[in-house]
């Protein structure tokens, strides 16, 4: 990928977060004297390079289930999409719920072009 830029697609808000306390506090961080909860340019690229990275990986391996185990690409999207899912939920992969979904949706763009 030589672009540095995501798609219009791609999720862009971080998720929101929860800080503990009786006082209700907003997750915010100084960039250029202004305080902002957005990605910056750079960290919205990472994000996005990891994200098509693992949609590109899973669109392989679901090309070679269909393959080996002769099942329909529905039943095998979805089954990797509760893995990458159980994942994430167990905190060893960091991706938010928006990026998983993008990951899903592109994963099955990615095997449509494949199978065409």
């Amino acid at each position: 990928m030589t672009d540095p830029r995501a798609p219009g697609d791609f999720p862009r808000e971080p998720d929101p977060g929860a800080v503990t306390g009786v006082q209700p506090k907003l997750l915010v961080r100084e960039m250029d004297g202004r305080y902002q909860n957005a990605l910056s340019d750079g960290e919205l690229w990472v994000r996005f390079d990891a994200c098509e990275d693992l949609a590109s990986q899973l669109s392989a391996y679901v090309s070679r289930k269909i393959d080996t185990a002769g099942l329909s690409p529905d039943v095998t999207l979805t089954r990797a999409e509760k893995g990458v899912r159980l994942k994430v939920d167990a905190g060893e992969w960091d991706f938010s719920q928006r990026e998983v979904v993008w990951v899903m949706t592109r994963a099955r763009q990615l095997l449509a072009a494949t199978n065409d």
